[in-house]
């Protein structure tokens, strides 16, 4: 799923998803605080040696197949101290989906299950949501109160439940999204795509060809 913004747009479909350049923040570094404040949850141990950013779009089709592949084995090395990963929500698939604000609505419902329940309810929220992830430029697509119910089927409590119902956290996630993106354009000489993984500010190849990737930063960061 890959994005981008040129002077002269042009709009290419590939693999579920659109492709365009983007002009601003070619080139350059991530900046570490930037991404650090704009993630929706940061989960895993301070010290854990390995610290990876993921850039995901609810959705995104290609996100859904990452998190398939590899969502299991990043729960399992958080939980075993040896990583800590920063969660970015993008939102520009809002176009695909039926409302026209489904991303937007979704990370911020992510926002409200960050901040509000602990690790495992957050796994088990997002990969719910990839589970039973709308159809681009489908019909329908979950209201703030269907995505509350998820949010209560896998444990979260009635205040984040009525802040996901609320929208309470969809500017917020907006704005995070704006800033995670910047950051990945600068990372990434302004092709933007989800879902992206960035080590040391850098991308990770091959995160769609099962766990290798995450096999592979682990253990460099164990020798």
């Amino acid at each position: 799923m890959l994005l981008g913004i040129a002077v002269v747009v042009v709009i290419a479909l590939v693999v579920g998803g659109v492709l365009w350049n983007r002009n601003r923040d070619h080139g350059g570094t991530a900046n570490e605080q930037v991404l650090n404040s704009n993630a929706a949850l940061i989960i895993g141990a301070p010290d854990a040696k390995t610290t990876i950013d993921v850039f995901e779009d609810f959705m995104c089709p290609v996100c859904k197949q990452f998190e398939e592949q590899s969502g299991q084995a990043i729960v399992s090395a958080v939980d075993g101290g040896r990583l800590r990963v920063r969660y970015h929500m993008l939102n520009f698939l809002n176009r695909q989906s039926a409302s026209g604000s489904y991303s937007s609505r979704a990370a911020g419902a992510l926002q409200c299950v960050g901040a509000g329940e602990n690790k495992e309810v957050f796994f088990k929220f997002h990969t719910a949501l990839f589970a039973d992830q709308p159809k681009e430029g489908g019909h329908s697509d979950k209201s703030n109160s269907d995505l509350a119910k998820v949010a209560a089927e896998q444990g979260a409590n009635a205040v984040t439940q009525k802040c996901i119902a609320d929208g309470s956290k969809v500017a917020e996630g907006e704005k995070a999204a704006e800033e995670s993106e910047n950051q990945l354009a600068k990372a990434t000489g302004g092709q933007v795509a989800t879902p992206t993984v960035l080590s040391g500010g850098v991308p990770v190849d091959g995160i769609l060809n099962g766990t290798g990737w995450l096999d592979s930063l682990l253990g460099k960061a164990s020798e």
